[in-house]
């Protein structure tokens, strides 16, 4: 696989992981709720199995990986995070892009893998749904 491809999917492997703990810190100590706590937690393992479904990974994507050099890293946007909705809300819209491109991506591999991102996207779609009602 060539070292960008792998780079994106790293990238983004990682970007819908954290996304998906911080959601599951509100869930768990915001709303104390262990169902919530536990569609996040379940999310975020079902990724990390699905990348690994990746040819040559997990190595692979860690020789890929170039944080320092990665331009994006320089691209940074001021923080308007007031309260745990807006982290939440953030956090959320991370999750759900990310997973778009692993989408997009994964479907150049296989199309049942690229069928699984989007069935995340969408779940992840529900749970956003229902945490905003409830903050």
């Amino acid at each position: 696989m060539k070292k960008d491809l792998l780079r994106i999917i790293d990238a983004n492997a990682n970007r819908s992981r954290e996304g998906l703990r911080v959601c599951e810190e509100v869930a768990r100590f915001v709303l104390d709720d262990g169902r919530l706590t536990g569609q996040f937690k379940n999310l975020r393992h079902t990724i990390s199995r699905n990348i690994k479904k990746f040819p040559g990974v997990p190595k692979t994507l860690l020789e890929s990986r170039d944080s320092r050099a990665d331009v994006g890293r320089r691209v940074l946007s001021p923080s308007s995070r007031k309260n745990y909705k807006d982290v939440f809300f953030a956090n959320i819209q991370r999750v759900k892009e990310s997973l778009r491109v692993l989408e997009e991506f994964s479907n150049i591999f296989s199309q049942s893998l690229s069928n699984d991102f989007a069935g995340m996207r969408f779940k992840v779609y529900e749970l956003e749904k229902e945490v905003i009602a409830r903050l």
